[in-house]
């Protein structure tokens, strides 16, 4: 089978991931577009001794590398909401949040994060604990849960307490979702796509951020329908059914890029 079509099917999975990983929709797609231009142009960097998944994501990994040594100086000479941004990430290294995505919110086992990322697996570890502790210790916000299935609302809202969080309210359509963010903005978004009166919780977010600038993390059983290019797009994106790790590294990445949401 052709390489295209071997890695065709993980093409969203990478989009989703890289987006999360930079903390924005554009440069995340950028990337992703840099990689599959790199192996066009270079097909003998793909690695063919692993699945064709963890090939791709390696290929990332190598672009990212680069793209972050050339961001990490500029980020100390920026000022305002992005000096922000660069004060709140220190703490935690860029390879221990890549560490937290790639298990938490990929999937990718110990062994396949250390492959990816060229360490021990014991690194891997380490970093995944060093991750785990500095979020809980810093991050703090107020958060809009948009869901009509009661009892997938109860336990996203209770893990949001367990981390910490205040839960503002839980709306269940498009009008509910818009009046609570108006009379309590949140400092995030945690929001189903199908609300109870067969109202988009895409449109109820849109309609939102007309109003206040706040990070959004849309929950669904069908990630890839979000991921076509044909609309507006999540930057990012939790899949059904969800684990409790994969709900803690996507709100605290959601924090981290926005700092501005998080509750003084």
């Amino acid at each position: 089978m052709p390489l295209g079509q071997q890695i065709a099917p993980y093409l969203p999975l990478l989009r989703r991931y890289a987006r999360a990983l930079t903390g924005d929709q554009t440069s995340g797609d950028r990337l992703v577009r840099a990689t599959l231009e790199a192996i066009i142009a270079a097909p003998e960097i793909f690695p063919h001794d692993v699945d064709p998944r963890l090939g791709l994501y390696t290929v990332f990994h190598r672009l990212w590398q680069q793209h972050t040594a050339s961001l990490s100086a500029a980020n100390h000479d920026e000022e305002g909401k992005a000096g922000i941004a660069y004060s709140r990430l220190a703490p935690i290294t860029p390879k221990s949040r890549q560490a937290l995505l790639l298990t938490a919110m990929e999937g990718f086992s110990p062994k396949d994060s250390a492959y990816l990322m060229d360490v021990s697996e014991d690194q891997i570890d380490a970093w995944l604990q060093e991750a785990i502790s500095e979020i809980d210790r810093q991050i703090h916000s107020k958060v809009l849960i948009v869901e009509d299935e009661p009892i997938i609302a109860f336990d996203i809202e209770s893990l949001v307490r367990d981390l910490g969080h205040d839960v503002i309210g839980i709306a269940t359509t498009r009008d509910e979702a818009v009046s609570m963010a108006k009379s309590n903005p949140p400092g995030l978004i945690l929001s189903d796509i199908q609300l109870a009166d067969d109202s988009s919780g895409i449109d109820a977010v849109q309609d939102i951020l007309k109003e206040i600038d706040v990070p959004v993390i849309f929950i669904t059983a069908f990630p890839e329908r979000l991921l076509t290019g044909e609309r507006p797009e999540p930057t990012f994106l939790i899949t059904k059914p969800f684990q409790v790790d994969t709900i803690k590294a996507t709100i605290a990445q959601a924090l981290f890029c926005n700092p501005l949401s998080l509750a003084a």
